[in-house]
């Protein structure tokens, strides 16, 4: 996995506590099992562009701000 890769994940779980959202509630608006939101942001899995586009929106982020 790539460092930019590992870097847009790990911003996935800095941007989710920084709003005191849980792992369950940004899965279930995600519509993905918490277990693979946990293994996205532990870096375990690579999502599609969908779901990161997902995640993003759930989050009140662009993705804009995941890549930067």
């Amino acid at each position: 996995m790539e460092q930019e890769t590992r870097e847009i994940l790990g911003k996935i779980r800095l941007k989710r506590q920084a709003q005191k959202i849980s792992l369950l509630k940004l899965a279930t608006e995600v519509g993905i099992s918490h277990s693979h939101l946990y293994y996205i942001e532990t870096k375990k899995v690579i999502p599609s562009i969908d779901v990161i586009v997902k995640i993003s929106k759930a989050l009140g982020i662009t993705i804009l701000e995941l890549l930067t």
